[in-house]
């Protein structure tokens, strides 16, 4: 466990995020494997179907993680706040909640499958070979937020390391079923479908025979679910919902955009998907800040050291512009091999499509990265609406740029279309940055003068014995 409201925070955070961003890398491993191994062994067919499914599967498992995420904010708060019970309720009613949403979603997404791959545009000829790999995806959502919610509660409480190891056993696994399933087995895109849950199933397993055994406080009985406490609920469903929604929002905004891609023909499509998956790469470390943040504004907050809170968002400001240079140069000059790597293929056209979109794309990574460290502390901080309204900004201006930009410009139209969602939404968090400092520091100033007043009456009383 690590306590984040003592010592230095640029110093806490950076050993904070390193291993989040390694585990995030090994995360991302699992999507490049299987983009590797499908393009290398089944051909850019089987590439183009899986990328054209990736939106789909992005969004609802990314609403997921933000469940996971969202929920382990008030465990942390709720370890900040030396509240070890309440760290105990927190983490049952989030499997709780978590198992509930995540069934529902496999209903829905198993139900409403092809009707949502004829709205992706998905092509005639790539449908079937998607609906296969997505289907699977789909079935092992419980398993995929099972681990999730027990890498946010390890996380909450300041343990990044054991995620890391867990998830490094579980991407080993991933390679060696998708090298079972598709190379020896000849089982197509689903192999490396279920490779993929296979892996992350077996990783909560791991998990949380781990926790139950190291960590009491995250050693669950039957009368840790019981009786819960309304306003918990309340608190966690606000979190949870909310940055589940906000990935949500986002990730809409990607399908829609994914829509439009698909119309632009399978080579755009192959190369998009090469250049995207490359771009997430690198995002990751910005995601990471983002998680750190959430979990470091959580448990300063519990523990009311606002003041580290300011400290701590300006010095993440400061790592991510750094990181978000670094980047930038490393895919202008090594971009193109990058490309042919992930692919496989020699098209000319596929592999300076992808070289555009990524040197345009990371060139504002400048805006991206305070863009994640603002979004994650506000709502660390329990400021919602805000991250939530500028998610919803990025849903719109997407759909904007889906049916009136992109059949203009074609793909070049998708290239400028985040660049410029990234810079408004920013700009509205640093508004709400600013306005949430202002009422956490009158709600300060109010607690102090009611504890001096306080404080007075008892010393009068006192003097009057």
């Amino acid at each position: 466990m690590k306590d984040l409201t003592k010592g230095k925070p640029s110093r806490l955070i950076l050993a904070f995020a390193l291993p989040i961003f390694l585990a995030n890398l090994l995360q991302l491993t699992y999507s490049l494997v299987d983009t590797r191994i499908v393009g290398t062994f089944l051909g850019e067919d089987a590439l183009a179907a899986v990328g054209a499914t990736s939106s789909l599967s992005n969004l609802i498992i990314g609403f997921l993680m933000g469940l996971s995420n969202g929920f382990a904010i008030i465990t942390a708060q709720r370890f900040g706040a030396k509240d070890l019970r309440g760290v105990k309720k927190s983490f049952a009613m989030s499997l709780t909640l978590g198992i509930a949403v995540a069934a529902g979603l496999t209903v829905l997404g198993l139900l409403f499958l092809q009707p949502i791959l004829r709205f992706l545009n998905v092509p005639e000829n790539l449908r079937t070979m998607a609906g296969s790999y997505i289907v699977i995806i789909i079935a092992g959502l419980i398993a995929t937020f099972l681990y999730d919610a027990c890498a946010a509660a390890l996380r909450a409480l300041g343990d990044t390391i054991t995620p890391l190891v867990i998830l490094a056993i579980s991407v080993i696994l991933n390679i060696a079923g998708d090298l079972f399933f598709v190379v020896v087995l000849k089982t197509g895109v689903r192999g490396a479908a279920v490779a993929t849950v296979s892996a992350q199933a077996l990783a909560f397993v791991i998990c949380w025979i781990y926790m139950i055994k190291r960590y009491e406080l995250l050693r669950l009985s039957g009368d840790d679910f019981k009786e819960p406490q309304p306003q918990m609920i309340q608190s966690m469903l606000s979190a949870g919902l909310s940055m589940g929604f906000m990935s949500s929002l986002i990730n809409i905004g990607s399908l829609t955009l994914q829509t439009a891609i698909n119309k632009l023909g399978q080579n755009i499509i192959v190369a998009h998907t090469a250049a995207r998956k490359i771009s997430e790469m690198f995002m990751i470390m910005f995601t990471v800040f983002g998680q750190t943040m959430a979990t470091y504004c959580g448990q300063n907050l519990g523990a009311g050291r606002i003041d580290r809170i300011k400290k701590g968002i300006h010095q993440a400001f400061v790592i991510v512009l750094v990181q978000g240079v670094i980047f930038t140069t490393f895919c202008w000059i090594f971009g193109h091999p990058l490309i042919r790597w992930i692919t496989s293929s020699n098209d000319t056209y596929i592999l300076d499509t992808a070289y555009r979109y990524l040197t345009r794309n990371t060139s504002f990574y400048f805006v991206l990265g305070p863009l994640f460290v603002l979004r994650c502390s506000l709502q660390g901080l329990e400021h919602k609406v805000i991250p939530v309204a500028s998610s919803i900004l990025e849903l719109v201006l997407k759909i904007v740029s889906t049916i009136w930009i992109v059949p203009v410009l074609g793909y070049t139209g998708v290239i400028y279309t985040e660049p410029i969602i990234w810079t408004f939404m920013t700009l509205m968090l640093i508004g709400g940055y600013v306005r949430a400092l202002k009422q956490i520091n009158e709600a300060e100033h109010i607690k102090s003068a009611r504890n001096a007043k306080a404080e007075n009456e008892k010393i009068n009383v006192d003097n009057r014995l």
